[in-house]
């Protein structure tokens, strides 16, 4: 079930969670078995509100509540991007959830307790950087979706937001990214930067699991200022403008020895 190579976003890699295993959709332009005979105006209701053309409300492991406040002009050009690959004419398997999540008319009531449009409008008085961050942690980037532990319903603890989540889909782990552990670990700006670049931590390891992917896959492809943005606004999430020095960890004397025995 794993996504075949060379066919982009033809769905198909499961998604193991404690209620079911979901596997997202060919979303190729095919007009059979991906979004092909869809229109704009579908791919807008689907995306920004989680319903499909058919007028059926969708799993929330698709992170649509996320996007609810993407532009016209979004949604215009995500259109025209989904468009440029090529189609492919299998589609994905479909959905192994049992009951009661089988029952998507059970979903309307998930709606009317979790579905809230992302607090993402621009602050007057903050930085440029910062309401970017904002826009893009809070919005395109989802980070609360994994950084965000969930109640038994399946919504977003929001008395957590971003304190970490023990129980992501295929048993991994996300930490809590709140600013002030951000800084009790010793990030700023600048390497917090880097790493959504690079992929490596400030002590010299690397991002593993989920967030590899996400590093891979995703903020990789972003701009540096893009970077600098979701880092600004992690580590000052009130926009006072102004980060305090982080308190950097003891150096691992290990580390040291070894990189000068690689050197030597």
């Amino acid at each position: 079930m794993r996504p075949l190579r060379g066919l982009p976003w033809r769905g198909g890699a499961p998604l193991d969670t404690p209620f079911g295993t979901f596997v997202p959709p060919n979303i190729t332009p095919h007009s059979v078995a991906g979004i092909g005979g869809w229109t704009i105006e579908d791919f807008a209701k689907a995306v920004r509100q989680g319903v499909s053309p058919e007028g059926e409300p969708y799993h929330p492991v698709f992170t649509y509540s996320f996007y609810a406040g993407f532009t016209d002009q979004d949604i215009a050009d995500l259109w025209e991007a989904f468009r440029t690959v090529p189609p492919v004419a299998e589609k994905a398997p479909e959905h192994d959830v049992g009951f009661p999540f089988s029952f998507r008319s059970g979903l309307k009531l998930w709606r009317a307790a979790y579905l809230d449009a992302p607090d993402t409008d621009a602050l007057m008085g903050t930085s440029s950087p910062w309401n970017r961050g904002r826009l893009l942690v809070e919005g395109a980037a989802h980070c609360a979706a994994c950084h965000t532990g969930r109640t038994l319903g399946g919504g977003l603890d929001e008395a957590a937001r971003l304190a970490g989540n023990d129980s992501l889909p295929g048993g991994s782990k996300a930490p809590s990214i709140l600013a002030a552990e951000l800084i009790g670990r010793g990030w700023t700006v600048a390497s917090l930067t880097y790493a959504l670049q690079s992929g490596l931590l400030p002590n010299g390891d690397a991002f593993g699991g989920s967030m590899a992917e996400v590093v891979a896959q995703g903020t990789s492809y972003l701009t540096d200022v893009d970077r600098a943005a979701i880092a600004t606004y992690l580590l000052d999430p009130e926009g006072r403008g102004a980060i305090p020095t982080p308190t950097l960890p003891p150096t691992d004397t290990r580390m040291v020895a070894w990189i000068i025995r690689r050197w030597i």
